[in-house]
C-alpha cells in the first residue's frame, strides 16, 4: 500500500531481469485491467501482461491528486499484475491508467475509470451483483449484457467460473484467461469491483472436497486471477471478505477443507470449513458493525438436492447448525446466506428462531448460462420460491439513512431483463429517523 500524494507523471515501465519468457500458453497479449477489491479507501487494480517487466498504474481524481506505483509481471506469476492502491477519498470517482514497457500509454489499460466505496456509516444506496455458472458463451454474454444494464456497485462470483475441472496449473491459467477475455464479463469489470469464490468446476473436479490431490496449483490459479485483500490464511484456502456500505460479504471457502479433517462440532465427523476457517468466521461475523451480513459461497445451505448429489451443507449439518448457534448466542443480527452451483434458483427460509433468535433466508442463484437441471427442483419445508429460469442473476439492494438500514431486496433477472422473483428483506420508510 502507498499513501496519497500529488501525481506529476505515469510511471515508465522497465523489463524485469532473469525472469525469462513467457510460456507458449499464456493466451492473448494482454488482459484487463480488472477493478478488484475496493472499499472507501483503497482499491486493488488486476491485469495480464504480454512479457514480464515492471508496469505503472496511475490513478487520478477531478482535482488532479492521485497515486502512482508499480507491480512487476513474472513467469513464475502466470504474467499477472496486481496494484494496491491507498489513501483514497470514499464514495469518489478516480480515472486510472497502465504504462507500457515503453512508457507509452496502453488502450487497455488508459482512460478508465472506477468509485470508491461509501463509508460504512454513510447514507448511501447500493447494489450488489451475485451469480454463479457462468460459461464464455452467447448466453452468458447476454446475461452479462444485462448485468451490465443493472449498474451494480460491485460483482460477486460463487464459483464455476469459469469451468476447469483440472488441477494442472497451465491448464488452470488457460481458463482463466480464456474467462478474463471474455468480452462481455471483461467491459463491465473494467469499472466495477470484482469479487469471487470457487465451487467444484473452478476448484478441479465436479462434487469434489479437499481430498482431491493437486489443489495447490488450483489455488495459485485462483491468487493469479483474482484481485482480493486475503486469501485464506495466507498459505490455505481462499475465504476472505469485503465491506460496501451498509453490507459485508463473507465469502467462505467450502472446497479446500472440506472432509480434510474432524469437525470440532461432533465427533466422528468430517469437518466442512475446518477449524482455521471457522474461527476466522466467528472472529469475523463478532466483530462486523455492518447491519447486513452476507454469508456466501458456491454451494448451497440445505440439503434438497437432485438425487446422488452429496455436496452441500446438508452434508454437515452439525456445522450448519453450530454456525446457527453461533448467531444466536453472539446475538449476530442480519445474516443472510447466498449459494449457487445447483443451476436452477430458489429461494428458501430457515427455521432458526430458536437457534439463531430469527428466521434466516437462503438465495440461491444458478445459473448465468442456459444449463438449467430439472431434478434440483426438490421439496423443501422453507421453500418460498423454485425458479427453473435460464440466464439467472441476483441483485441484492441496500438502503442506508440516517444511520439505520431503510431496505434490502433481492431481485432474481434473468437476461431479458425480466425480473421472476422480489423478496423484500427489510422494508421501511427511505426517509431518515426525525
Amino acid at each position: 500500500m502507498i499513501s496519497l500524494l500529488t501525481l506529476t507523471l505515469c510511471i515508465a515501465a522497465s523489463p524485469s531481469q532473469g525472469d525469462g519468457a513467457p510460456g507458449p500458453d499464456q493466451g492473448p497479449a494482454f488482459l484487463g485491467p480488472f477493478i478488484g477489491a475496493t472499499d472507501s479507501e483503497s482499491v486493488n487494480i488486476w491485469a495480464r501482461a504480454e512479457m514480464p517487466g515492471n508496469y505503472g498504474l496511475s490513478v487520478t481524481r477531478a482535482d488532479g491528486s492521485g497515486l502512482a506505483m508499480e507491480a512487476t509481471a513474472k513467469t513464475s506469476d502466470g504474467l499477472t499484475l496486481q496494484w494496491a492502491l491507498d489513501g483514497l477519498a470514499p464514495a469518489t470517482e478516480y480515472d486510472y491508467a497502465l504504462a507500457s514497457l515503453n512508457g507509452e500509454a496502453m488502450a487497455q489499460g488508459n482512460n478508465q475509470r472506477f468509485k470508491t466505496s461509501p463509508k460504512p456509516s454513510a447514507d448511501a444506496s447500493v447494489r450488489l451483483m451475485f451469480g454463479s455458472c457462468a460459461r464464455e458463451d452467447d448466453a452468458t454474454a447476454a446475461t452479462w449484457r444485462t448485468v451490465a444494464a443493472a449498474k451494480p456497485d460491485a460483482v460477486v462470483l460463487l464459483g464455476d467460473s469459469p469451468y476447469i475441472d483440472q488441477t494442472d496449473l497451465e491448464f488452470q491459467r488457460s481458463r482463466y484467461a480464456a474467462f478474463a477475455e471474455f468480452d462481455p464479463m471483461a467491459s463491465l469489470l473494467r469499472h466495477t469491483p470484482w469479487y469471487g469464490t470457487w465451487d467444484d468446476h473452478d476448484f478441479g473436479s465436479n462434487d469434489t472436497d479437499g481430498r482431491l490431490k493437486g489443489t495447490e496449483a488450483s489455488r495459485q490459479a485462483f491468487i493469479e486471477y483474482h484481485a482480493l485483500t486475503s486469501y485464506g490464511d495466507g498459505e490455505r484456502g481462499i475465504y476472505t471478505s469485503f465491506r460496501n456500505g451498509p453490507v459485508e460479504v463473507f465469502l467462505i471457502d467450502t472446497r479446500s477443507f472440506a472432509a480434510t479433517e474432524p469437525s470440532p462440532f461432533r465427533a466422528h465427523s468430517a469437518s466442512l470449513l475446518g477449524a482455521a476457517q471457522w474461527t476466522w468466521l466467528q472472529d469475523s461475523l463478532k466483530a462486523s458493525t455492518a447491519p447486513v451480513k452476507i454469508l456466501a459461497c458456491g454451494m448451497i445451505w440445505n440439503g434438497s438436492v437432485r438425487p446422488g448429489k452429496l455436496d452441500h451443507w446438508g452434508s454437515y449439518p452439525h456445522e450448519r447448525d453450530a454456525l446457527f448457534r453461533l448467531l444466536g448466542e453472539a446475538s449476530i443480527e442480519g445474516v443472510l446466506l447466498i449459494g449457487g452451483d445447483i443451476h436452477r434458483s430458489r429461494v428458501i427460509q430457515h427455521d432458526t428462531t430458536e437457534s439463531a433468535g430469527y428466521p434466516i433466508h437462503e438465495l440461491i442463484v444458478s445459473p448465468m448460462h442456459t444449463g438449467i437441471i430439472e431434478t434440483a427442483n426438490q421439496p423443501h419445508p422453507g421453500l418460498i420460491k423454485d425458479m427453473g429460469t435460464p440466464q439467472t442473476f441476483l441483485l441484492l439492494d441496500a438502503v442506508q439513512a440516517g444511520g439505520e438500514l431503510r431496505s434490502l431486496r433481492a431481485t432474481f433477472r434473468d437476461a431479458s431483463g425480466t425480473d421472476h422473483f422480489t423478496l423484500d428483506l427489510v422494508e421501511r420508510s427511505t426517509d431518515p429517523p426525525k
